[in-house]
């Protein structure tokens, strides 16, 4: 086997591997010598086919196996007696004209990882803004719970309904006065103001009493899901069957009973805990930041392409996915193409921040443990249909590159408490609002070139970050559940969370479609 360097350039790295014919030919003998014993033919006795005919009937698949088990084996030397670590999945590509019996020329392209010197990581500093949970945002949990576990009770005699009012009806869709399918229900439940239903359609019905009937004209959304009913005008036939006010929720022992609990200071100590949890959260994301930009400041140095590229088509596949649902899906793509740019400097901030923690937590020690790991790959493993599987388990488990990928996140949060752990953290309370300030000020940071020009103007608000899912449709008449619009402030708080461990990145095999 004999290897020539072609190419030395920055990252890159090519080379033409020459492997003998020979070699090709004697892993065919053995693999017609190991198989040969079960092969069964008419005319001779079981284990006693001649080696020649097991050849003329296997050849092509023999030929094959061993020609690609030689090209993995001269990859595996080539990595090793260069000393190489790629960036990415070298290109293989087996020279033109290649047949049985002649030698085979491969021309091996890559690049790899830059050698960074370890950094130190003594003398950081950090600020810890943290958020104390009052008693009143306690309270003001409790309120919502009771809010969203209200309990109807039939209004009196021609009460008219109101907003917060809760209507039972039948209806009936149509479109051109011809019924269409999924447009009728009989004894829906509809809380007027709750924005369950389509625009328009819980307006319409203020006022109403139970046993009218009533025809209400609505308009379905241009991005509506069904594209027989996207920005159709359609009416409904509707019959009010009942009309029901909320009683009022009493916030008690008995209301946490209810909810399964054994006492409201039970209660109110999980509400304590899910938000203490959810700003300690805050917290670790605005020190993360910090972190990441102390780092990305201190550190500059060549990255692998092909890592920046890969980095980038899944932060522009996200934007471009969430810029489809927006209610001007044109205007919102002309947007994030005309910042195109800016979110290729955000891939490559990430790519070398994986870099530089991960040559940060091999020089100290931290590592990934096979419990955690085998974790990680029963949880990823979920997302697969049962007969999936294993056979993703079992190509995680020989693919180094699709372990790494796996790992990465863990790994990347495990160097991050580490540095943590070293630095000197200056600690002071804040409000919330203080606190998303903060952050959201990072993430402008963070999307600022080096050249400090403006940063591209965040759209991601906290309220939109916040705002509820809607309710899912349970059928036409209702609205069906959106996202809340995701923002450019996404793919900067990604530049900025979102560095992975520096291990070369490998697309898992194709996830099928789950059973409906």
């Amino acid at each position: 086997m004999q290897i020539v360097e072609t190419t030395n350039e920055g990252l890159k790295r090519a080379y033409t591997i020459t492997i003998k014919a020979s070699l090709i030919a004697d892993r065919v003998e053995g693999e017609v010598a190991k198989i040969a014993p079960q092969v069964r033919m008419p005319g001779f006795r079981p284990g006693k086919v001649p080696a020649n005919l097991v050849k003329k009937m296997h050849g092509a698949a023999l030929h094959s196996d061993a020609l690609q088990a030689a090209i993995r084996e001269a990859m595996d030397k080539l990595v090793a007696d260069k000393a190489l670590r790629p960036a990415m999945q070298p290109a293989v590509a087996l020279g033109e004209g290649y047949e049985e019996g002649k030698d085979a020329e491969l021309t091996v392209s890559l690049e790899v990882l830059p050698v960074i010197a370890a950094p130190s990581v003594d003398g950081l500093k950090l600020d810890k803004l943290t958020v104390p949970v009052t008693d009143e945002q306690v309270d003001e949990q409790l309120q919502r719970i009771a809010a969203g576990a209200k309990n109807f009770t039939e209004a009196k005699k021609g009460h008219k309904a109101a907003t917060g009012d809760q209507l039972i009806i039948d209806f009936a869709g149509k479109l051109d006065g011809e019924l269409f399918d999924g447009g009728s229900a009989e004894d829906a439940a509809l809380e007027i103001g709750s924005g369950r239903f389509i625009p328009g359609f819980e307006e319409q019905l203020v006022g109403v009493k139970a046993g009218d009937e009533t025809t209400i004209t609505v308009t379905f959304p241009a991005d509506y899901p069904a594209a027989n009913l996207a920005g159709k005008d359609a009416t409904f036939d509707i019959k009010v069957k009942e009309v029901k006010v909320a009683g009022e929720t009493k916030i008690d022992e008995d209301f946490a009973k209810n909810l399964g609990l054994e006492s409201l200071e039970q209660l109110k100590g999980l509400l304590r805990g899910q938000l203490e949890q959810e700003t300690a959260g805050l917290t670790r994301t605005q020190m993360k930041r910090q972190l990441l930009d102390i780092l990305a400041a201190g550190h500059d140095f060549d990255v692998p392409p092909s890592m920046v590229e890969a980095e980038f088509e899944q932060i522009w596949a996200q934007l471009t996915q969430e810029a489809q649902r927006e209610e001007n899906p044109e205007e919102a793509l002309a947007e994030i193409e005309a910042e195109k740019g800016d979110y290729r400097k955000i891939a490559e901030r990430r790519v070398r921040l994986g870099l530089l923690l991960s040559e940060i937590g091999q020089a100290n020690g931290v590592e990934v443990s096979q419990q955690e790991m085998s974790m990680l790959l029963s949880q990823a493993a979920q997302q697969y249909r049962p007969e999936d599987r294993q056979r993703f388990i079992e190509y995680v488990r020989s693919e180094p590159l699709a372990a790494a990928q796996l790992r990465a996140p863990l790994y990347e949060d495990k160097v991050v408490d580490f540095l943590f752990d070293k630095a000197e953290v200056s600690e002071r309370e804040v409000t919330r609002d203080e606190l998303q300030a903060a952050i959201e000020a990072e993430e402008g940071a963070v999307a600022a070139p080096a050249e400090k020009k403006k940063a591209p103007a965040k759209k991601a608000t906290k309220a939109a970050a916040e705002a509820p899912a809607e309710a899912p449709a349970a059928d036409a008449a209702e609205k069906p559940a959106k996202k809340a619009p995701a923002k450019k402030a996404k793919a900067e708080e990604a530049a900025a969370e979102g560095a992975e461990e520096a291990a070369p990145k490998k697309k898992a095999p194709a996830k099928k479609k789950t059973e409906a």
